[in-house]
C-alpha cells in the first residue's frame, strides 16, 4: 500500500516595501519660494504613494529655513530622529542644497542616516547614496551649494549697503 506524505502549503511571505519619507525646504518667505515650497511638498507626496513599492512614511519641510545651520531645522531634526528611530529607509529630497548649505553638516549628516540604515536621493544631481561607492561627488556639490549661500549671502548684503547709501 502506498505511504500518503502531507505537503503544507508554503506562505510566500508579502514584499518588504521600503518606507520612504522626503525633506524639502525653502530659505526665504518670499511668494515664489512659497509656491515652490507648496510644489515640492505636493511632487514628493504624490511621487512616494505612486510607487508600490514605497510605504509613505511622513513629508518633513522647512519653511523660510537657512540651509546653513541644522540646529535651526525642526522639521531636519524630526527627520534624522525618525532615521534613528528606524522608522525610514529611504528620504528624497530635491536637491543637496535644499538638504544642506554647508559641507560638513552635509556629509556627517549623510553618513549619520546611513548607519542607521536609511539612504538618501538627491533628485537634481541624480545622487542615491544606495549606489555610491565614494563621497567624493556628494562633498564637491555639497561645498558648491555652500559656496552659492555665501554668495548668495555677500549679494544681499551689498544690496543693502547700496540701499542705505542711496
Amino acid at each position: 500500500m502506498a505511504e500518503l506524505h502531507v505537503i503544507n502549503p508554503t506562505i510566500v511571505p508579502e514584499a518588504v516595501k521600503l518606507r520612504v519619507g522626503a525633506y524639502v525646504r525653502v530659505s526665504t518667505d518670499d511668494e515664489d519660494q512659497e509656491n515652490s515650497f507648496i510644489n515640492q511638498f505636493d511632487y514628493y507626496s504624490r511621487y512616494i504613494k505612486m510607487n508600490p513599492e514605497w510605504e509613505f512614511v511622513d513629508m518633513y519641510a522647512d519653511e523660510g529655513i537657512t540651509g546653513t545651520e541644522m540646529k535651526k531645522r525642526d522639521d531636519f531634526n524630526r527627520m534624522v530622529g525618525d532615521c534613528q528611530e528606524g522608522r525610514l529607509d529611504l528620504v528624497l529630497t530635491k536637491s543637496i542644497s535644499r538638504f544642506a548649505r554647508n559641507t560638513y553638516e552635509c556629509v556627517k549628516t549623510v553618513r549619520e542616516l546611513k548607519q542607521f540604515g536609511v539612504d538618501l536621493y538627491f533628485e537634481k544631481e541624480e545622487i542615491d547614496t544606495r549606489k555610491m561607492k565614494t563621497e567624493t561627488e556628494l562633498a564637491m556639490l555639497s561645498s558648491m551649494a555652500q559656496e552659492e549661500s555665501i554668495s548668495i549671502s555677500k549679494n544681499v548684503k551689498i544690496g543693502i549697503t547700496h540701499k542705505m547709501m542711496d
